[in-house]
């Protein structure tokens, strides 16, 4: 329980920090946030949970296959709140459209006979 909850508060603290880091800094911010801390941290988590590599591979090369489909949330975001939309409207259309991109490649890579 305790590892969980260790592991809880740093993910959670490097999230606050970089959002903290983003109201000083919004490139800085975006360069801490470009990095895929998660995607490092789940990896790093899944090695010390099961003390193998080949979750951590796995779970990479699938990363891989959905970066393309997360660009919808960074492309349509801005869009949206340049065509007068408020922020949490454009927020939830945005992240709509990125689900719907996600299901779209997967249906696809799936048509194609890769597995995700």
């Amino acid at each position: 329980m305790a590892y969980f909850i260790t592991k809880l508060i740093i993910t959670a603290l490097l999230i606050v920090l970089i959002s903290e880091i983003a109201k000083r800094s919004s490139l800085l911010g975006a360069l801490l946030a470009a990095i895929p801390l998660v995607s490092i941290l789940a990896m790093t988590w899944m090695y010390v949970d099961t003390n193998s590599s080949s979750s951590a591979v796995e779970f990479s090369n699938r990363i891989v296959w959905l970066i393309a489909p997360s660009m919808t949330l960074f492309i349509a975001f801005p869009i949206l709140i340049k065509k007068g939309f408020s922020f949490y409207p454009s927020m939830g259309i945005s992240i709509l459209m990125t689900i719907f991109a996600y299901y779209s490649v997967i249906f696809l890579l799936d048509k194609f006979g890769v597995k995700l």
